[in-house]
């Protein structure tokens, strides 16, 4: 598995009815770690007097780090810089997902298809580098060509950095790679990049949009979904 680098030429991707590439969200799309993150989190703000209820999580889904501890930091006080609180919710997290993750529904299937067309797919996480790394191992076989983690871009989801990079590793056209992501700023991230966005709520839910697909499940999801929402944009 390799991260980007920009001193590595772009990958080649071919022309298959519009669709140059396939970019997929990790957690909550990928494989089901959200219940992770937010156990790592509400336990770890337990034992330091903090407690934490449903009414939160809708705020720390779909990460950054950073961005979710500034929000429990205000929220609860606690007296942990930003730096500490992210390194303590990481190795929790680590713990957490040590015996691997369940994949989402539908996702091995998605998978399957993506190895069977050999369709150009990058993994796109906010989660950091030895987190993506550890879930890839513990997947095993996977048509990702690389992965970008949060820890690799100057700014991580919402902004579109992450896809940008993706698609300028694969050398193709934002409006020709299909985003596929499970949280409002995922989304947001996919938009901004000029993607066409394939959301399927995980957590926290997803409005109607210009240019966006709303699905219940990855299993809703095949060829022909991917290259229209391709070509309803080219």
């Amino acid at each position: 598995m390799t991260s980007i680098d920009t001193t590595t030429p772009a990958l080649t991707v071919t022309g298959d009815h519009g669709l140059q590439a396939v970019l997929l969200d990790m957690d909550g799309t990928l494989v089901d770690t959200e219940d992770f993150w937010w156990q790592a989190e509400a336990s770890l703000l337990a034992e330091l007097g903090h407690q934490l209820d449903e009414s939160h999580r809708r705020h720390v889904v779909g990460g950054p780090m950073t961005r979710v501890v500034d929000y429990l930091i205000a929220e609860t006080g606690v007296e942990l810089t930003p730096a500490e609180l992210s390194g303590r919710i990481n190795a929790r997290f680590v713990e957490l997902l040590d015996g691997g993750a369940p994949l989402m529904p539908g996702a091995a299937e998605l998978l399957g298809l993506l190895r069977e067309h050999a369709i150009p797919t990058a993994l796109v996480s906010a989660s950091h580098r030895r987190i993506i790394d550890l879930v890839l191992r513990n997947l095993g076989d996977h048509p990702f060509a690389f992965s970008v983690a949060g820890d690799e871009v100057a700014r991580t989801k919402p902004h579109p950095d992450p896809y940008l990079a993706a698609v300028a590793r694969f050398g193709a056209e934002p409006g020709r790679c299909v985003v596929i992501e499970d949280a409002p700023l995922g989304v947001l991230a996919g938009e901004a990049a000029g993607c066409p966005v394939i959301a399927v709520p995980s957590v926290a839910p997803i409005e109607p949009g210009p240019g966006r697909t709303l699905l219940s499940s990855l299993a809703e999801l095949d060829l022909d979904l991917l290259r229209s929402v391709v070509a309803a944009r080219v």
